[in-house]
């Protein structure tokens, strides 16, 4: 059973930064893309950032130039970079890992989360 644990979460004031980890149980040449979603109370999971094996990534709008996805294949970890954060950043961040089980049927693989908070 993959196993994806994450790190890094905490309370941090609005401007600083956190960095997130989750590190896989099996080689992250396995899964074709990790990416992390956060979830903020009484919304839906939303995506953050996601990164492939080729190291292509992408960013929710929402995000874009302050976060960083990025990947250490020798660690099976990849890390989300937060910088200049915001109360409306305040979510529990998860770990996701996509595998390409058969023509377009992925099997995704989560983390259990951790919470991050943002205050002003």
């Amino acid at each position: 059973q993959v196993q994806l644990v994450e790190s890094g979460g905490g309370s941090v004031q609005a401007g600083g930064s956190l960095r997130l980890s989750c590190t896989a149980s099996e080689s992250s040449f396995s899964f074709n893309a990790m990416s992390w979603y956060r979830q903020a109370p009484g919304k839906q999971r939303e995506l953050v950032a996601g990164i492939d094996t080729r190291g292509t990534s992408n960013y929710a709008d929402s995000v874009k130039g302050r976060f960083t996805i990025s990947r250490d294949n020798a660690k099976n970890t990849v890390y989300l970079q937060m910088n200049n954060l915001k109360p409306e950043d305040t979510a529990v961040y998860y770990c996701n890992a996509k595998r390409l089980v058969i023509a377009n049927i992925f099997t995704d693989y989560w983390g259990q989360g951790t919470q991050v908070t943002v205050s002003s």
